[in-house]
């Protein structure tokens, strides 16, 4: 017969059953030679990389091609164009004012931005496990898990991040699940191991108040079989999967990341920074190599001091924890210009910006509504 049950027993929300840890108690596993530190870490462990030659120095440079370089002017035609055919792109701007405005005055300026880029690599470590299925096991007894930057692997393309887990070599151990202590299955928490929970349309009492007749859910009798256990009173255990056993080892987690540091000179116009900041520019400078020095003699000196300033932030960021593959340091030319044209009675502004004539609207005269976002 079945025990009566509270009002709680209904409940079949498991989300207080704790979560199972990563790595079971620390006694429960024989301790690895090369790996002692996880077992003081709490698990997990940054791995610092062994410190690198330095690249070799930025040779100096002619800047000359800079100052004799030049972006096309942008013409009236080109500003004309440019417009009519952003504003044929979007669905509740007018052609009208783009073909009939009159063009008063063309401001033009070419912008320089800095761009570096580095890419790293981190490792860390970390306890983990999965049901023991009787797999072949790689254990200490196969001999010395090597250490994590002796480990060797494919690198991905350069500046391509990418996040890939290894298991490490040697360092397997079998142990009995230490969530269902090696049984498979544990008690079902909605009906507390009983496989029956009290009928939810009658509340136990087997007739619904104020009815004579019997309950119909539950026929009579009170109970309706759990559904979070399908009335067996027991589930399958999640962490092992039923198998009673676990297979630990040592994970090793590869992170490549690329940084990025940009910089865009000052300029005197109102176009906003973060639309310059994705513009498509003119390429005048790259340097790539493992590492790159500052710009030192840039006849902008604040693209000068943004280089400086690049590479003493991601040197900072990076150098305790990440090892760095690649740098890569650019700079381009971004044209911008200021438009400004009359159209019935009153003037207006927009920009072109970038090597592809990009368009900012400031305030389109020939629009039909007012629930449109201006880019």
């Amino acid at each position: 017969m079945d025990r009566d049950l509270s009002e709680d027993d209904s409940v079949v929300d498991l989300s207080f059953e704790a979560e199972s840890p990563l790595a079971p108690p620390a006694e429960l596993l024989e301790r690895l030679p090369s790996y002692d530190w996880l077992f003081q870490s709490g698990g997990q462990q940054i791995m610092f990389p062994p410190l690198e030659a330095p690249g070799r120095p930025l040779e100096q440079r002619c800047w000359s091609s800079f100052l004799e370089h030049r972006v096309p002017l942008v013409t009236e035609e080109v500003a004309r164009e440019a417009l009519l055919s952003f504003v044929s792109s979007k669905c509740c701007y007018g052609s009208t004012a783009a073909g009939d405005l009159i063009i008063q005055e063309l401001k033009q300026q070419t912008l320089c931005r800095y761009r570096l880029e580095t890419f790293s690599e981190s490792r860390i470590s970390e306890w983990t496990f999965q049901p023991f299925t009787n797999q072949s096991v790689d254990g200490p007894q196969r001999g010395t898990s090597p250490r994590l930057w002796d480990i060797k692997v494919q690198v991905p393309p350069m500046f391509q991040e990418d996040t890939r887990k290894f298991q490490v070599p040697h360092s397997s151990l079998v142990k009995e699940c230490h969530k269902c202590h090696g049984r498979g299955r544990y008690k079902c928490s909605g009906c507390h191991g009983a496989g029956m929970v009290r009928c939810p349309s009658c509340s136990g009492a087997k007739r619904k108040a104020k009815q004579s007749r019997r309950c119909q859910m539950c026929s009579g009798s009170g109970r309706r079989r759990c559904s979070t256990c399908s009335g067996r009173g027991s589930k399958t255990c999640a962490t092992c999967k039923g198998e009673k056993r676990l297979l630990h080892f040592i994970q090793l987690v590869i992170m490549w990341k690329n940084s990025l540091f940009e910089f865009v000179s000052e300029h005197r116009l109102n176009c906003p920074r973060e639309l310059l900041a994705k513009a498509k520019g003119e390429s005048l400078f790259k340097d790539e190599n493992t590492a790159v020095y500052p710009i030192v003699d840039f006849p902008l000196r604040e693209i000068s001091l943004a280089s400086q300033r690049g590479i003493a932030e991601h040197s900072a960021a990076l150098s305790p924890r990440a090892r760095v593959l690649q740098q890569r340091q650019t700079i381009e030319l971004i044209p911008v210009t200021e438009v400004h044209y009359w159209y019935r009675g009153q003037t207006y502004v927009y920009y072109l910006y970038g090597t592809d004539h990009r368009v900012h609207v400031v305030d389109y005269p020939d629009r039909y509504c007012f629930g449109c976002t201006i880019i």
